[in-house]
């Protein structure tokens, strides 16, 4: 940075909002409940049946997720990064920064993308958030000053079209089943099948086959293996993750919530300035429809054992009870925060909330640690109940560390690397 810019710094600890770090630290540890079964369990994330055990305490682990926390929490810290998109640039435009509030606006979420691969291939986590987030930040700078109820408009807008996406797909479901199921018909009858007949019934038989124990197992081996034999055959996984996958989901799921977040932002929600009745209602209302979402989606895949189409038709309402039940949590979280109980409780969350992205990264390195063949080789071998003894210790460590680690420095080391590339300048990193 040349010296005309030396001013535009980082936030600085007497700016910070504290009930954003408070959500950001309970998000944080929240998407943490999500990916362990990705991180622990092979291709069981959705459907328990898979691996990790589908009855008990394992069935009502599954249960309480769904209803609660699928999507929710990766909805909340996604918010907050839509809100973090006004609090940087008009905090840099009220400095006077100008043209080059844009140039730190892309320089940082350049390197966030760069954090992001190092996620995926280094620390070996293919439901990486950090790359998709850096992707779709980019297309927001354009809408920093346009009003709240139109940032909330279009952040609908995008849910509802990424829903007509998931009607779209049951729709070909539906005719897969059914063009798949009148040709098994006509096969049962003794009758020879057309050419086209014959592919309808394999691609119905493909598409209703979970995966088969050989291939948990085959997967469960892969993982046994060290370090670079991991790198090497989740290569094609992350891949799939880093193009297919962000442009089929994440456009709805992740830009429409940092639209919504912005204009959180711009309303004042997030900074506990409304009344207590607001966040009330908006707990009430989000829970209500939210919850009521969910348990229907919940019933149609356990009453099923998790049929193929059962998880697809849930998938018809997912935006709905994902959207309602995320405003639901950041009712009753400003709510928690404004009553000032547990202080501190707060008071730690807040301090992983500030450095969220080294202890997302954290998640990550444990986990490789703990589940891969370097390590502890735990990958698969734990009931998906178990997971959450894990899930536990992970939360206590950092709740007690990060608090520690504000004593004696100004940033997480992953913060404070990302600001240090950000204004092109070393920041300060031990507390005075």
């Amino acid at each position: 940075m040349n010296s005309s810019n030396q001013n535009y710094q980082p936030t600085q600890k007497k700016d910070r909002i504290n009930s954003l770090d408070v959500i950001r630290g309970i998000a944080l540890l929240g998407i943490l409940l999500m990916n362990i079964n990705g991180m622990g369990l092979p291709f069981a994330y959705g459907d328990p049946t898979i691996a990790g055990g589908s009855e008990g305490a394992n069935l009502y682990v599954w249960i309480t997720n769904n209803m609660l926390f699928e999507g929710t929490m990766r909805g909340l810290f996604t918010l907050l990064f839509g809100a973090g998109v006004i609090l940087l640039t008009s905090r840099l435009e009220k400095k006077g920064a100008g043209i080059a509030t844009a140039d730190i606006y892309y320089r940082r979420l350049l390197w966030l993308l760069l954090f992001g691969i190092i996620n995926v291939y280094i620390f070996l986590w293919e439901g990486d958030i950090l790359y998709p987030y850096a992707i779709f930040g980019l297309l927001l700078f354009p809408f920093r000053n346009t009003s709240s109820k139109k940032l909330i408009i279009y952040g609908l807008v995008l849910l509802l079209l990424g829903s007509l996406w998931d009607y779209s797909d049951y729709q070909n479901d539906l005719k897969t089943q059914t063009e798949g199921l009148a040709a098994l018909a006509i096969q049962k009858q003794g009758d020879s099948l057309s050419k086209d007949q014959t592919t309808a019934l394999e691609k119905w038989e493909k598409k209703k086959k979970k995966r088969t124990p050989e291939q948990v197992s085959e997967e469960i081996e892969k993982r046994q293996k060290g370090y670079w034999s991991n790198v090497k055959s989740k290569v094609k996984t992350n891949q799939l993750f880093q193009t297919w996958f962000v442009y089929r989901y994440w456009p709805w799921d992740l830009t429409s919530f940092m639209l919504i977040g912005m204009a959180f932002f711009k309303m004042r929600i997030f900074h506990g300035e409304r009344t207590s009745k607001f966040y009330l209602i908006m707990a009430a209302v989000g829970y209500l429809i939210g919850l009521s979402v969910n348990y229907y989606e919940t019933c149609l895949s356990v009453s099923s054992n998790f049929d193929v189409m059962s998880i697809s038709k849930a998938g018809l309402t997912y935006q709905l009870g994902r959207f309602f039940t995320t405003m639901g949590h950041v009712g009753l979280f400003m709510l928690f925060i404004k009553s000032g109980i547990l202080g501190f409780l707060q008071k730690a969350l807040a301090a992983v909330g500030k450095m969220a992205l080294t202890n997302y990264l954290v998640h990550s390195i444990i986990a490789a640690f703990l589940f891969y063949g370097f390590g502890f080789s735990l990958f698969g071998q734990l009931e998906r109940h178990e997971l959450y003894y894990i899930v536990g210790g992970i939360w206590i460590f950092q709740l007690i560390y990060s608090p520690i680690w504000f004593k004696y420095f100004q940033f997480g080391p992953a913060e404070w690397l990302w600001r240090s590339l950000t204004y092109k300048q070393k920041q300060p990193f031990k507390n005075p």
